[in-house]
């Protein structure tokens, strides 16, 4: 319920804001290997060779791929993208 009420959240501001030219997304990454839950992804491979394998590009992401994500959407290249969720996954369960 937490997510969809920030996704709700943005969009509202996203239009609220888009006068004063202030554009508001969601990104939802999907399992990336990370410290989270003391490293579950990352460090058990059972558990990362599963996820790898229902995702399109068979692996688990990076940090660094979602940092690439959010630097496109901040950057005035990305200016028409505005109330909108940006799913980074890799292509999870296609």
């Amino acid at each position: 319920m937490a997510k969809g009420a920030i996704e709700v959240m943005s969009r509202y501001l996203a239009a609220e804001l888009g006068a004063r030219k202030i554009r508001v997304n969601t990104l939802a990454p999907g399992a990336i290997e990370t410290d989270f839950s003391g490293g579950y992804v990352r460090d058990n491979s059972e558990v990362n060779n599963a996820i790898a394998s229902q995702t399109a590009l068979g692996r688990v992401g990076q940090p660094e791929d979602i940092g690439g994500v959010m630097a496109a959407l901040l950057s005035n290249d990305s200016y028409w993208i505005n109330g909108q969720r940006i799913e980074a996954s890799g292509g999870m369960k296609l």
